[in-house]
């Protein structure tokens, strides 16, 4: 017969009580969860409904905690208010690759919520103490369903994180590491310019992209000899669009 040990049981409810804390909702996150794209733009009386009929709970999560693993399921409306999350995906090597940094305060895994498969793709880490608000599946969707405005925002959201994932795929899906980079940069680039602020340290960029920080460094300075790219202050780059067309 299996003893449990009860101490043992204790002391890991402790533990995870001392990682994630919960904290009151008051004037400052409700600021932060109507700042968000998904509330941001609805009319106020659908504001005061989502406070009434969202049932949520807030809380505070230290620095460096997995708060989702890939393969979790999706049973939460997830809005990170304060703090940054790194997201990770294990490939099928077993190798851990980089998807992106989630900057507060923004909802993230939208998408997720009501597909048939609604696993997590990817593990959620906090790089920093972070304020994080949780909605049930149910009180979420009573919402959508019961007001327009809100299924219109929540699918345009949806849309948009589905468009970052296709973004970080194709830059995978590239076999080299100049075409890698290239892509990343050409995807955040503005309309009607050949300028793009570099957002990543170089060491995160080689995470994202999947490469090491020498390579990484190698192409560089590589690219910007034959004239395809140049560094700025600021961490600007400029590109050769005419340069690159004949790359990608």
């Amino acid at each position: 017969m299996k003893v449990i040990n009860k101490k043992h049981i204790f002391a890991k409810e402790n533990a995870e009580r001392q990682i994630m804390k919960s904290i009151p909702f008051n004037d400052y996150y409700k600021e932060k969860l109507f700042s968000i794209p998904l509330f941001k733009e609805l009319p106020d009386y659908l504001k005061s409904e989502i406070l009434k009929r969202l049932d949520f709970r807030l809380q505070e999560i230290n620095e460096n905690t997995v708060i989702l693993e890939q393969g979790d399921i999706c049973c939460n409306l997830y809005v990170l208010l304060e703090g940054t999350l790194e997201v990770n995906i294990i490939d099928a090597n077993g190798n851990e690759v980089l998807i992106e940094h989630i900057e507060s305060p923004r909802a993230f895994a939208t998408p997720h919520l009501f597909k048939k498969d609604n696993r997590f793709p990817a593990t959620f880490r906090t790089l920093e103490k972070s304020i994080l608000l949780t909605a049930t599946k149910d009180s979420t969707f009573h919402l959508i369903s019961k007001y327009p405005d809100m299924l219109k925002s929540f699918l345009c959201v949806s849309g948009n994180c589905n468009v970052c994932t296709t973004m970080r795929l194709d830059v995978l899906s590239r076999k080299t590491i100049r075409e890698r980079i290239l892509v990343y940069l050409l995807k955040r680039l503005d309309k009607d310019t050949s300028t793009v602020r570099l957002t990543h340290t170089l060491t995160q960029l080689a995470e994202y992209i999947n490469v090491t920080r020498p390579a990484l460094s190698t192409e560089f300075n590589k690219m910007e000899k034959e004239g395809i790219l140049k560094r700025k202050e600021g961490n600007y780059i400029e590109l050769n669009r005419k340069a690159i067309k004949g790359i990608i």
